[in-house]
């Protein structure tokens, strides 16, 4: 069989190493196999791919979007031009994933599925498809996603409008073109994402719940000199990655541990920028996202446990590759990362930092 999966990026970065794997996966098992992504591909040498749009194409829909809050409505040129390619390759299965990230015209996208008679799967890994503007939003407190979008309390968050909201109009346009698709199944990595589509206007789909994977064969234990190079070797480290560390990834959590731990604790943070690392405590070393898998599988091994205090993630896929790296994680209660570490190992504790302290000094190494 011939499948398509599209993505906003390919190879990098938890969403763009998921659907490279499943094409490898699909490939290996004889299926043809193209990755559609918007901004960015490394990692991917082995797998044919197709860019959508342009360096120039991406910015542009990022800066109209910052002004009249249009997410996933602009890159209309673009995607008119990859539904030609489409088209041409035909393929029997259409695998969408992110969806979102400046890249392309979903109205348009929708459109071709309506009516294409193929089979379409849809990995959601955030909940984007089903707000006016957010990808997350219970760290907020907000549910006007159950009845329709208005006045978003979360305007200046990603997708960030710096002037209008058009979280109603955005609400009902992803309504109207996202439901009533034929061949439609989605596909959810927790119970917890599950939950919230059935209380959406997705909720007319079959919803199928799959836990993420890594490959075993890469994501392992693996010796490096990390704690060497960076002056760890007496040190407990605790890590923690995320590839934007956005309030609901618990920052502020990280810089309240630091405060209550002694010099024989290091804490190591992977994907800061060069503005949040000037702000740290000085017993956190602040690295730079890096898109390097080699690189991250080092880090994941060097550290004595996992830190994951995000409260909102609808899977928590560093967990997991931490697990498969040899590193126990903390995650808290209440989270889909609690439904990971049920299923593959850990320790899940109440949402606080306290909490965070109280598991480290009884699982110290």
């Amino acid at each position: 069989m011939k499948y398509l999966f599209i993505n906003s990026v390919a190879g990098v970065g938890s969403t763009g190493r998921i659907a490279a794997e499943k094409c490898r996966e699909l490939m290996a098992e004889g299926h043809t196999c193209r990755l559609a992504y918007g901004r960015k591909c490394a990692n991917c040498a082995d797998i044919p791919t197709i860019r959508i749009g342009s360096d120039l194409d991406f910015k542009c829909h990022g800066v109209i979007n910052r002004v009249f809050d249009n997410h996933g409505f602009n890159s209309a040129s673009a995607t008119r031009k990859f539904l030609k390619q489409v088209k041409a390759y035909d393929p029997d299965v259409i695998w969408l994933h992110n969806i979102h990230g400046y890249y392309i015209h979903v109205g348009l996208l929708f459109e071709y599925l309506r009516f294409c008679g193929k089979k379409i799967i849809w990995t959601l890994h955030d909940c984007w498809s089903f707000t006016g503007h957010c990808a997350y939003f219970d760290y907020v407190g907000c549910d006007r996603w159950k009845t329709g979008c208005h006045d978003c309390p979360q305007k200046k968050s990603y997708p960030a409008s710096l002037l209008m909201d058009n979280s109603k109009e955005n609400y009902e346009a992803k309504k109207y073109h996202f439901t009533g698709i034929p061949n439609l199944t989605l596909v959810v990595p927790s119970q917890w994402l599950a939950g919230r589509v059935k209380e959406s206007f997705l909720g007319e789909y079959p919803v199928e719940v799959v836990y993420n994977t890594v490959d075993p064969t890469v994501f392992k234990p693996t010796p490096s000199d990390f704690r060497q190079r960076y002056g760890l070797e007496e040190k407990t480290v605790l890590l923690g990655v995320a590839n934007i560390w956005e309030e609901r990834k618990g920052l502020k959590d990280f810089v309240e541990l630091a405060k209550h731990l002694d010099d024989s604790y290091r804490i190591v943070l992977v994907g800061l920028t060069p503005e949040q690392s000037k702000n740290l405590p000085a017993n956190i070393l602040c690295l730079p996202r890096t898109d390097s898998i080699q690189k991250l599988v080092e880090i994941y091994s060097a550290a004595d446990l996992y830190i994951n205090p995000s409260v909102e993630e609808t899977f928590g896929m560093t967990t997991l590759e931490a697990i498969c790296c040899g590193t126990k994680p903390v995650v808290y209660r209440g989270t889909a990362c609690e439904e990971v570490t049920r299923q593959f190992g850990g320790i899940a504790v109440e949402k606080g930092w306290k909490s965070i302290l109280k598991a480290v000094e009884e699982n110290r190494k």
